[in-house]
């Protein structure tokens, strides 16, 4: 069951193994050692480092062993055997890449080996002869579609290299692969689009000059949400903003397209997202909020064009899940409060069964077995990197499948756990995010690294924080995560509380955080610094513009600085959808608006030290947005440091790159926060 979720979360999707606090759990090729002999590190040559300080090798040392934290994220199931594909870096590996791993707990076997990421890929359906997977170059995000054959570890690209491409699933009978295809702005005749049009495709990957295109879809949110089990309809989630989807229905043979949910002739709106036909092709299985705020999984028959609710007793997000070949069976997750919990239910009667146990922690990465009813699915929290199990729903058998690395000197058993923390903001609003407190051998009242979730329709999660635990337990820094308005997680209202002109609103809980971390008798309201990414990096810019007299310092990382250039500039299959959540750029009012509460056109008021981070080939937020607001800074004499990947997008998947930017990172919170 695949449940869909915005664009400004997929990153964290495909992210398999990597967490929160460490973008770099990646591997592949061999990132080069630090010269011992050298006094300070120097920075790999597809770095560009502006106004860092060099960072001495004495830091290096200290803080290396915080960086190879290496877990595993599961991919897919074999189609016939009791083996599946994961996500993992390999020892000394600079990018996360595909393994096969054959038992519980044997060893993994490396099966791709890229300079660029491999996390996303599924096996041919039948016997599992070859896989298929996606890959693109320099964080570019313009994936394309290969075929690996096992036996002879032959790779062959099946996609076209002028288009973005997505794999959504495979049709019943036989083994052809449906592939989801954008046009990329660097083909446009004026670098952009004005219109979008995503095309859906079936080919053979066995035999990829056949292949038939099924369907144009106007815009650029269209995803597979299952293939009925005679293979003759696909259900579409036309992805409209976070609090509107709908779905549609495709005929293979004749190409017709049919709204679905919400009826067409209605006024209703809301999520409506398929996750899978019903076995005997009556319905579809559905996640929608038509009911309440939540997010619940529900079964629409298609004959009555009524719903029977399944999760409505949960109230909170359903969050992903899967059901087994024969349809008995369904797992669900739902996000309570930022943790993922397990919940399974009768396939048929939709009434919930006794709660698996499982290992503590967030559960991640639902999926059946096809053949045996089995059950994988993985674990992240404090205590270590991702970890994979399965569970036999039967007799509630649990295997661990993989085993977590985590480097010689640090116990990850002795990391602090994340709590839920509250607070009311300026409107009497109550506002969550997590704290993640140091050792109690620290003592006093600790610095605070405010550290804020890009989306804005995202979540701070429980999950592992990787090498932010440095900062912990070396430094003595306490982590808060906020959810401010606008994040997922806690219903469609909450969603909406930032769109449009209310965007500042999500700045002033950062405000209202303040005031309840000067309240603390362990926090110091006289050190805290705040750090984010995307739309986290426009938070922390908005932050340092708002309060700049109450932060030591801020971290933009592929942060927005100007809605108008960013909406001008992001690739043009994002911008209607980014439109919904920040405005229209293109009407005179909310164009003045927006340009009003950009950082860049209040770069004056930042007055406390910057550290900017981007990387060249981001399609989301342009390189430009980080180059305009480090010069624009500067021109104030404000301390600003600059550092760019020629070879990343939208955050740094190379562990070399990855580590240079922690140290870095580590260096200027010395500089700052602890000073």
């Amino acid at each position: 069951m695949k449940i869909p979720v915005s664009f400004a979360l997929i990153a964290l999707v495909l992210a398999g193994c990597t967490t929160p606090g460490d973008r770099s759990a990646s591997a592949g090729a061999a990132a080069p050692a630090p010269a011992a002999s050298a006094a300070v590190l120097a920075p790999n040559p597809n770095l560009v480092v502006q106004g860092v300080p060099p960072i001495p090798q004495s830091l290096v040392q200290q803080v290396a062993r915080y960086t190879d934290f290496r877990g595993h994220g599961f991919v897919d199931w074999h189609p016939t055997r009791r083996e599946m594909l994961v996500a993992h870096r390999a020892a000394g590996g600079n990018t996360t890449q595909l393994f096969r791993v054959s038992a519980p707990l044997a060893e993994p076997e490396q099966l791709t080996n890229f300079a660029d990421p491999v996390v996303a890929a599924r096996y041919e359906p039948h016997d599992g002869k070859y896989i298929v997977f996606q890959r693109s170059a320099g964080g570019s995000e313009a994936h394309q579609v290969y075929r690996l054959d096992l036996d002879t570890r032959q790779v062959a690209l099946l996609s076209e290299p002028s288009e973005r491409h997505n794999i959504e699933g495979w049709l019943h009978h036989g083994s052809q692969l449906l592939i989801s295809s954008l046009p990329l702005d660097r083909t446009a005749q004026n670098g952009s689009r004005a219109t979008v049009t995503q095309t859906l495709t079936l080919l053979d990957p066995a035999n990829p000059t056949s292949r038939r295109r099924l369907a144009e879809l106007p815009g650029g949110g269209w995803d597979v949400g299952g293939v009925s089990w005679d293979d003759k309809q696909i259900a579409l989630t036309r992805f409209l903003s976070a609090t509107e989807t709908q779905i549609w229905l495709l005929q293979i043979a004749s190409g017709k397209l049919t709204q679905v949910l919400p009826a067409p002739d209605s006024k209703e709106r809301g999520v409506f997202s398929a996750v899978g036909f019903r076995r005997d092709n009556t319905g579809l299985f559905v996640v929608s909020d038509r009911d309440g705020e939540f997010n619940e999984l529900m079964y629409y028959r298609f004959a009555t064009r009524r719903f029977v609710s399944i999760s409505k007793h949960i109230p909170w997000d359903a969050s992903g899940g899967s059901v087994t070949e024969d349809g008995r069976l369904i797992a669900l997750r739902s996000n309570v409060d930022g943790r993922d919990e397990l919940h399974l239910f009768d396939g048929r009667s939709y009434k919930e069964l006794p709660r698996p146990a499982v290992p503590e922690g967030s559960v991640k990465s639902t999926q059946f077995h096809r053949k045996l009813a089995e059950l994988a699915f993985s674990v992240t929290g404090a205590k270590g990197p991702s970890q994979i199990h399965s569970l036999d729903p039967a007799t509630g058998k649990l295997e661990q499948w993989t085993r977590p690395f985590s480097p010689a000197g640090v116990d990850p058993a002795r990391f602090s756990e994340q709590q839920v923390v509250r607070w009311r903001s300026f409107d009497g609003r109550s506002i969550s995010g997590l704290l993640t407190l140091p050792p109690a051998r620290f003592g006093g009242r600790r610095p605070v690294l405010v550290s804020i979730h890009g989306g804005p329709e995202a979540q701070a999660q429980i999950g592992f924080l990787g090498r932010y635990n440095y900062l912990l337990d070396e430094l003595g820094i306490a982590i808060v995560q906020p959810n401010v308005r606008g994040s997922a997680g806690y219903g469609k209202t909450f969603l909406t509380l930032d769109n449009g002109t209310r965007r500042e609103d999500s700045v002033r809980d950062i405000g209202a955080l303040l005031d309840w971390i000067a309240a603390q008798p362990n926090l110091d309201p006289a050190r805290v610094l705040v750090i984010g990414g995307s739309y986290g990096g426009y938070m922390s810019l908005a932050v340092s513009t708002h309060y700049a007299d109450r932060i030591a310092g801020a971290i933009d990382v592929v942060g927005i600085s100007n809605f108008v250039s960013f909406l001008q500039n992001t690739e043009s299959y994002r911008r209607d959808l980014r439109r919904v959540e920040y405005g229209d750029e293109r009407e005179p009012a909310m164009r003045e608006f927006l340009l009003k509460i950009s950082p860049l056109t209040n770069a004056q008021r930042i007055t406390k030290p910057l550290f900017v981070v981007q990387g060249r080939n981001d399609p989301r937020v342009p390189y430009t947005e980080a180059e305009q607001i480090v010069a624009k800074a500067r021109e104030n004499k404000t301390p600003v440091w600059y550092l760019r990947a020629e070879n990343e997008g939208h955050g740094f998947a190379r562990k070399e790159n990855a580590d240079f930017e922690f140290y870095a990172t580590v260096l200027f919170l010395q500089q700052t926060l602890l000073k």
